[in-house]
């Protein structure tokens, strides 16, 4: 009976210290860092990569400024912008790319005329399924 006693008593202690055990939550902090500073926007998948010229839509672009992509998006949730994903690595373009830094050329913009789209983006790199 005495060892029965202290199995049920041991129990009990066992079951106290699993009720009070408390759970740590992980933390993560990922540093992004600054966006590239390309000409006509960069990728807006890893590595981030600089875009060329017609990847992206007017839409894309405020001004001379690039609304940013991926990480650096800083346009609203609701919004979708035309890309030509022709011009995309992931879609086999091996083309000539812009370097980190340059400038844009003013005759190498795309205007909505122009814009040969065929792909709608959100900012955060998903296809919203849309066409331009």
């Amino acid at each position: 009976m005495r060892a029965f006693t202290f199995l049920v008593l041991g129990a009990v202690a066992g079951i106290g210290f699993t009720v009070a055990t408390q759970s740590a939550e992980a933390q993560t902090s990922v540093a992004i860092g600054v966006a590239p500073d390309c000409p006509y926007g960069y990728y807006d998948t890893a590595p981030y990569g600089c875009a060329p010229t017609g990847y992206y839509g007017p839409e894309w672009f405020n001004g001379d400024g690039f609304v940013g992509a991926g990480p650096w998006f800083h346009g609203g949730s609701e919004f979708r912008g035309n890309v030509d994903n022709r011009f995309d690595p992931q879609h086999g373009y091996k083309g000539a790319k812009p370097n980190r830094g340059e400038k844009a050329e003013p005759t190498k913009r795309v205007d909505k005329d122009h814009f040969k789209g065929n792909e709608e983006r959100d900012g955060r790199g998903h296809s919203t399924g849309g066409k331009h």
